[in-house]
């Protein structure tokens, strides 16, 4: 079989993707009700952390989750392993798995895996050099740490307590982590590696985490408006505010989801990436864009047929204008709408690639499209897109999400809702 027919071959025996379960913990809320009000309403979570003021940060503000308690979530004996976000992480799973209608004992076997994206568990690595520090020896931090502290911790824990027996790792790759990892679990089942995985994306809301960022004036400093201070795409965004909690989806092969009744929430219709392969911290002109262009030809798509863009957009200068000239290279001035979540939530760093594409699916269950707020004017760059001011009470059918990450990765994926 020659490369060309091989190739054809390849992609007419691949099973379709579909979306049968969805969970978040953010600063939106922690069940998905909550979070799509919060969408629809266009209501913020970003506040002051006291903490981070009196530790002396630039910018205290942060997404911050309320009325989340670890210790409702699991049993000590669970959460002597992992730390917040892990817990996050597995309350995330345990409703989209509850929404894609599959219990504990459907999942244990070897056609179910997890992949999730994360790349820090940075608290966990402070805190044991702190006891170490504290009591002069080692044996007295605790088992417990070397787990908290590795960056897998989340995939480590989730397999041990919900008995997978499939795919079980962690994808690390900045702020693109958590779109590689849904990307790469729709590949292991369309490709016929897992019958259904559990992926997603999480991230540690600390000081600890971001305190390197905040040395560097990467965070906006609009400290006495909070929740007027992360403005993707605005004229006068000053910078991202952090944020976190975890993200998490079913996916499975459709016909297998259609034959036992379950739920479909949508179709991962493409997955793409690319690499700047230029700098380290700054987007250029050219990866985005690649991987836009690749995930529309895999999906057999035209620019025109995408309705939504959900955008990587930050809030940062540099940043949301790059991504603002890659999207206007795909798809030129019939742009579809834009809108950057991250308005309201404010950077949910390595789980944003992943919650992106839950507020996705949010929004084309309850049928709206919600806004960029924050947005009162455009620059030079924005002022080509098509920019979601307001909530759009229709449901997108379509939908592209973007993420990009420290190092110039990036990655695309495309959600079809007409299944």
């Amino acid at each position: 079989m020659n490369p060309t027919h091989l190739k054809l071959h390849l992609k007419n025996s691949m099973h379709r993707v579909a979306i049968t379960g969805i969970g978040i913990v953010s600063c939106l809320g922690s069940d998905i009700r909550t979070v799509s009000e919060a969408l629809q309403q266009g209501r913020s979570g970003i506040a002051v952390d006291e903490e981070r003021k009196a530790m002396g940060f630039r910018s205290p503000l942060s997404g911050i989750i309320p009325d989340f308690d670890p210790k409702d979530i699991l049993p000590r004996k669970h959460r002597k392993t992992m730390p917040d976000f892990s817990v996050q992480a597995y309350a995330a799973v345990m409703d989209a798995l509850k929404m894609a209608r599959l219990t504990e004992k459907d999942i244990q076997n070897e056609e179910t895996g997890l992949v999730f994206g994360c790349d820090s568990s940075s608290q966990a690595a402070v805190n044991q050099v702190d006891l170490l520090r504290k009591y002069g020896e080692t044996k007295l931090i605790g088992s417990g740490w070397i787990f908290r502290s590795m960056t897998s911790n989340i995939t480590m824990n989730l397999n041990t307590i919900l008995g997978t027996q499939g795919a079980s790792w962690t994808i690390s790759s900045a702020c693109s982590s958590g779109g590689h990892a849904i990307g790469q679990a729709a590949d292991l089942v369309a490709y016929g590696r897992q019958k259904r995985m559990i992926c997603g994306g999480a991230q540690e809301v600390n000081w600890e985490s971001v305190c390197s960022f905040d040395g560097i004036g990467a965070f906006s400093c609009r400290t006495q408006d909070p929740k007027a201070a992360s403005r993707p795409f605005d004229i006068e965004r000053d910078g991202l505010v952090p944020s976190g909690g975890a993200a998490a989806l079913v996916l499975e092969r459709l016909d297998l989801a259609r034959e036992r009744g379950a739920p479909v929430l949508g179709e991962i219709l493409a997955y793409a990436f690319s690499s700047d392969g230029e700098y380290i911290s700054m987007p250029n002109l050219d990866g985005l864009q690649r991987a836009m262009r690749k995930a529309l030809a895999e999906a057999t798509m035209a620019p025109s047929d995408i309705q939504y863009i959900c955008a990587h957009a930050t809030s940062t200068q540099e940043g949301d204008a790059a991504e603002a000239e890659n999207i206007y290279s795909v798809f030129g001035s019939r742009c579809p709408w834009v809108s950057s979540v991250k308005s309201m939530t404010g950077h949910e760093l390595w789980m944003s690639g992943a919650s992106q594409v839950v507020y996705s699916v949010i929004m084309a269950k309850d049928g709206f499209i919600a806004p960029n707020i924050n947005f009162r004017a455009p620059d030079e760059h924005t002022k080509k897109l098509n920019i979601v001011f307001e909530t759009i009470r229709k449901p997108p059918e379509t939908v592209l999400c973007n993420s990009a990450g420290f190092g110039g990765t990036n990655a695309c994926l495309v959600i079809g809702f007409d299944t």
